[in-house]
């Protein structure tokens, strides 16, 4: 007599069979429902998503787009330390103030406090990942001890915002105060 090998499972891995091709059937057809047409066109991301972002509303602009209505501090920002320094880290969104070449408000002035905090986001020195040979770090109360002014003095007391060191080199012309550069 023959051994028999035929199993007695058989019906269980046809269900499960059919159970998996029904779910794949099924995944391909929510699949095609879900994505959009666009997706895969340029990559693993909607192509359809580059036109909606050519579509939103400008919310910041380029130095150019200010500089071209404030032309004073134009010269002084093109000549000054901080001419790499967007206009809008320190003033904010251009959308705030300007929309069709319209001004559309003022933006906020910075005041006390303020004014230090902004000029310490990147000169304060316990900031170190900052690169130091490109810009001026100071550690606060001991820069205004150093220079023996009183502590509770504002950055733009000294300094002119928009060019940093104009204000002090002509403070040192008129006392005839030299720069050591040894």
């Amino acid at each position: 007599m023959q051994p028999d090998y035929t199993s007695k499972y058989n019906a269980h891995l046809i269900r499960i069979i059919v159970v998996l091709v029904v779910l794949a059937v099924v995944g391909i057809v929510v699949r095609a429902m879900v994505l959009p047409e666009s997706f895969g066109l340029y990559g693993h991301y909607r192509a359809d998503a580059i036109q909606d972002e050519i579509n939103r509303p400008i919310r910041n602009g380029t130095n150019a787009s200010c500089l071209a209505c404030h032309p004073y501090i134009r010269q002084m920002h093109l000549e000054g330390v901080h001419r790499t320094v967007s206009c809008e880290f320190c003033h904010g969104p251009v959308a705030d103030h300007v929309r069709d070449g319209q001004v559309i408000a003022l933006l906020p002035k910075k005041q006390g406090d303020e004014i230090r905090t902004l000029c310490l986001r990147c000169h304060n020195r316990i900031i170190r990942a900052r690169p130091r040979e490109s810009i001026k770090m100071i550690s606060m109360p001991r820069h205004l001890e150093e220079k023996h002014v009183r502590t509770d003095h504002i950055c733009n007391q000294c300094h002119n915002v928009h060019a940093p060191l104009m204000w002090v080199k002509q403070a040192r012309e008129i006392v005839g105060i030299r720069e050591d550069k040894s």
